[in-house]
């Protein structure tokens, strides 16, 4: 690997899916707090909703989420009935009836609930929102797990996008993460869901795995790209056993180092450049003609913490135990203890335990993030002119990044940050530079490559 290139790869950056990123919410949050953003929501306005369910049927050792593994069906079950009633208690805050135009089911496996269960969640969605015409409704899915009746479940119910992790299809691999998925498994269900409707399908794949090497992660890109799928996430496997206990399971010995594993993220980006595949920001790839590709273009493109996106929505509201949501007035996060999410919303209460108001100065840091981390490029100082900033607000950040101008990994001019081909990847560090949080963080963090 370019040593210089190498010098910043390895630096342990925020993925900056929102600024402030989620280390720094504070505890003991308000619930009177949260009401009030939500009740000085504007009706007219849509707003976007992510479910989160944490089970899984079955355990991935690489998995970082905060998940539980469903031994048995009850449990599920039970989180159902509890999730329904918090989609009414969060519909009541509101200052009336207002229009979702995207939902998003994550986890853990939504797909772990039974299809009953699932229908009667987005019944009860139904029954308090209204859908806009075009809206994105999406959710996670295992194809080890994914049943033809939950399939065609999820066509009738309207999903219009489902996600599926593949990882890697080799087998050495798949046995050291124990995610066993043959290619034809996951075409199984593609096909599945294709056939009930649901037109939109998401792969993710996952470099620096252990024994991972280019060669089996290019054959993974090209065996997925024989399924077509519209979007494709390529991201870096984070190890951090200090927080997923699961992660402990994996033998570090084999783990690829930082070399592998630019040289895997390279490889695998030319080879899906290769297979027709627009590069979208720094870690997603769509087809030409998808909806993320044509956002990326239009320079409409978002992140939030699904990823990328093409919504535009000011609120995302999140239910679900540790799901988070994004207000105009700030960030929220929910409980993350299943029986205390499932005791506050028995007592009437919004189930939030973190949040965070956002500053003039964080909104500010945060528009030119996320511009610099969706375009590769921002006119940092414009951006700070519309916010009334003094004009040395970014100089700090400018100063920080001459050194990687230096390089030839982005380029200064009149304000405006450009990544040069050779240092997109990189574009974490170079957001990390606007973030007034991070000298004081203690919070530990993935290598940006």
């Amino acid at each position: 690997m370019d040593p210089v290139f190498a010098r910043y790869a390895s630096r342990a950056t925020p993925r900056y899916t929102s600024y402030p990123t989620a280390p720094h919410f504070q505890k003991d949050f308000s619930e009177t707090v949260y009401r009030d953003w939500l009740t000085a929501l504007n009706p007219a306005e849509s707003i976007s909703l992510y479910l989160h369910v944490p089970f899984c049927r079955k355990m991935c050792w690489y998995c970082g989420c905060n998940m539980k593994l469903a031994a048995r069906y009850e449990p599920v079950g039970e989180y159902a009935d509890v999730l329904e009633r918090e989609v009414a208690l969060t519909a009541e805050a509101l200052p009336g009836r207002m229009t979702i135009s995207h939902l998003h089911w994550g986890g853990g496996t939504p797909t772990a609930l039974e299809p009953d269960d699932l229908a009667r969640v987005m019944d009860a969605v139904r029954a308090r929102w209204d859908f806009a015409s075009d809206a994105e409704i999406a959710i996670e899915s295992d194809p080890r797990t994914l049943t033809a009746k939950m399939a065609a479940r999820i066509g009738t119910l309207g999903f219009t996008r489902a996600s599926f992790g593949v990882q890697e299809f080799d087998p050495v691999v798949q046995k050291a993460i124990n995610r066993v998925q043959p290619p034809d498994m996951v075409r199984t269900s593609v096909d599945q869901l294709r056939g009930a409707g649901v037109s939109g399908i998401n792969f993710d794949l996952i470099y620096g795995l252990p024994h991972q090497t280019v060669a089996s992660l290019v054959e993974t890109v090209r065996l997925c790209a024989e399924m077509r799928p519209d979007r494709v996430a390529l991201f870096g496997y984070a190890h951090v056993p200090w927080m997923a206990k699961n992660q402990r399971m994996i033998n570090e010995t084999v783990l690829p180092g930082p070399a592998e594993r630019a040289a895997q993220a390279s490889a695998a980006a030319e080879a899906l450049i290769a297979q027709g595949y627009v590069a979208i920001g720094l870690d997603h790839f769509a087809l030409a003609d998808d909806g993320l590709a044509v956002a990326a273009r239009l320079g409409t493109l978002r992140r939030n913490f699904q990823g990328y996106t093409t919504d535009r929505a000011t609120t995302l509201i999140g239910m679900g135990v540790t799901s988070i949501g994004r207000m105009p007035s700030g960030y929220v996060q929910n409980i993350t203890e299943t029986g205390a999410w499932g005791r506050a919303i028995g007592e009437g209460r919004l189930p939030v335990a973190k949040g965070l108001a956002l500053s003039g100065d964080d909104r500010l840091r945060g528009e030119v993030i996320e511009r610099l981390m969706c375009d590769g490029q921002v006119d940092a100082a414009a951006i700070g002119r519309a916010h009334g900033a003094a004009d040395r607000w970014a100089a700090p950040a400018f100063a920080a990044l001459a050194e990687m101008e230096a390089d030839g990994m982005l380029t200064l001019s009149g304000g405006t940050v450009r990544m040069t081909e050779r240092g997109r990847p990189l574009v974490r560090v170079a957001a990390a530079a606007f973030d007034a949080w991070l000298p004081e963080s203690a919070a530990r963090h993935s290598a940006t490559v």
